[in-house]
């Protein structure tokens, strides 16, 4: 059995996808269930599938649409009965803040607050509990329901119910390579959510994080360790989500190199992600790959960080500015010296890249480090609730640089996965050494003329220098 045929096994049939759709369209709806639901993700995916086995569009907008209206108002009425206890609940407990956000949007648009806020990520699940929590009239609330609900089902479900009914006519996908792109795309999926929570988790307002105090408690040998970690400092709690992603990254770069170089040539996943890659490129997608190659090569990382040193120089942010620079330094050098010993050939190579191996991906090393480095600065000049928003603009970033690799067609895609890690592993040794050689937190940059700057600069790199 191939992976393709394995995964449409796992595949539920038809009729579970349907009360799959309304089960999701309900949670992300629920008040506290849909904090912690990545609804958009699943109810995209869902649709999707819902398209690919030309499932009636009818039945599949009105599970959601039931799955909406239940969801929206089992939130109504809990905020209707308990409004005393809900401040005393988990998470608002913790975060207050939260609930203040809903009851301030409510305040703000009143009757449309409902309508409104169904399609507003941070507040959708809150706005129909303070709702009942502010006694809006139920046949008001009712009617807002029902309409929010009608407009939410079609504008969240048709772009992926349209994707699964017409990707397979849109591609003609090698033999193999469906089961891979779709494993792909679930394993960058759940690490993005994994790394997200993780992050947050581990975070002094994280769950685990409060456990790992707590258990620290009741031993001297445990105490010890996490004194020395929670040690005053001038920037606060040590590092620990880049500890864990160090204690992952690393043996996995050791596992998979190990694995790569014992194929002695391209993985049987290589071959079938290229062969599909090449199904798909075009002249405008190759240009975008270029663009996309020019801007993470040397002359393109100089000018991404060139207005951004100034920045820092000015400022005094010395340990931030050293820390940058010997990241991206770092990376170079292990990027030299994996490309020595692994000696893999590539499946191109043009004439700037002659004498040059494959395996791991040098601009997808360096990405990870660039765009993961600067989201962790960044997300401290940031409010706690904000600063998962700079990490996932990184993996917005990092994933298009080292697919373009693919496009162009001078990488393997196990060369992407290697750069990926060792890139984390980099992050990780740079994030724990900053916290320990920081003597104040970062200023708030000027996030526009720094912006622009940065912009014109890539620009003129991209338009008027050969590619190096």
């Amino acid at each position: 059995m191939n992976a393709t045929e394995w995964l449409q096994n796992l595949a539920p049939s038809p009729l579970w996808l349907l009360f799959f759709i309304a089960v999701i369209s309900l949670a992300e709806s629920l008040a506290l269930i849909g904090l912690a639901v990545p609804g958009v993700v699943l109810i995209t995916a869902a649709a999707s599938l819902a398209g690919h086995y030309d499932l009636s569009i009818a039945l599949v907008l009105l599970c959601a649409f039931l799955g909406a209206v239940i969801g929206d108002g089992l939130s109504f009425l809990f905020g209707h009965t308990q409004r005393e206890r809900i401040p005393l609940l988990w998470p608002f407990r913790q975060h207050p803040e939260w609930l203040k956000r809903g009851t301030n949007f409510f305040e703000r648009y009143g009757v449309l607050s409902v309508l409104i806020g169904r399609f507003v990520g941070p507040v959708r699940p809150i706005v129909p509990m303070v709702a009942g929590m502010m006694h809006m009239p139920r046949n008001l609330f009712i009617w807002s329901n029902l309409g929010s609900a009608l407009l939410w089902a079609p504008a969240y479900l048709l772009p992926g119910y349209l994707l699964g009914k017409t990707w397979q006519q849109m591609l003609t996908m090698p033999p193999g390579s469906e089961g891979w792109l779709i494993l792909l795309a679930v394993a960058v999926i759940a690490l993005a959510l994994t790394f997200s929570l993780l992050r947050h988790q581990l975070a002094r307002e994280g769950w685990v994080y409060r456990q790992l105090a707590y258990s620290a408690q009741g031993s001297r040998w445990r105490r010890g360790p996490w004194s020395a970690l929670r040690s005053p400092h001038p920037r606060g709690e040590f590092p620990l989500a880049s500890l864990v992603l160090l204690f992952i990254s690393m043996p996995a770069l050791g596992g998979w190199t190990l694995w790569v170089l014992e194929q002695q040539g391209p993985l049987p996943m290589d071959l079938s992600l290229q062969g599909l890659i090449d199904g798909l490129t075009s002249p405008t997608l190759i240009q975008i790959a270029e663009w996309m190659a020019e801007a993470g090569d040397t002359l393109g990382v100089i000018a991404l960080i060139l207005p951004w040193t100034v920045w820092l120089i000015y400022r005094h942010q010395h340990a931030a500015l050293f820390h940058l620079l010997g990241g991206l330094g770092g990376i170079a050098l292990a990027n030299t010296l994996f490309k020595h010993l692994a000696g893999r050939a590539r499946p191109d190579v043009p004439d700037y890249l002659a004498g040059s191996f494959s395996y791991p991906s040098a601009h997808t090393s360096t990405a990870v480090v660039l765009y993961g480095l600067a989201a962790a600065f960044v997300a401290e000049t940031l409010p706690s609730r904000y600063r998962a928003l700079a990490y996932w603009a990184a993996i917005a970033i990092c994933i298009p640089m080292a697919l373009s690799r693919l496009i162009i067609g001078v990488h393997w895609f196990s060369d992407l996965v290697g750069g990926a890690l060792l890139g984390l592993m980099t992050c990780a040794l740079v994030r724990i050494s900053y916290h320990g050689f920081a003597t104040r937190p970062l200023d708030r940059p000027p996030w526009v003329a720094l912006g622009l700057t940065t912009l014109a600069l890539l620009a003129a790199r991209i338009f008027w220098l050969p590619p190096v």
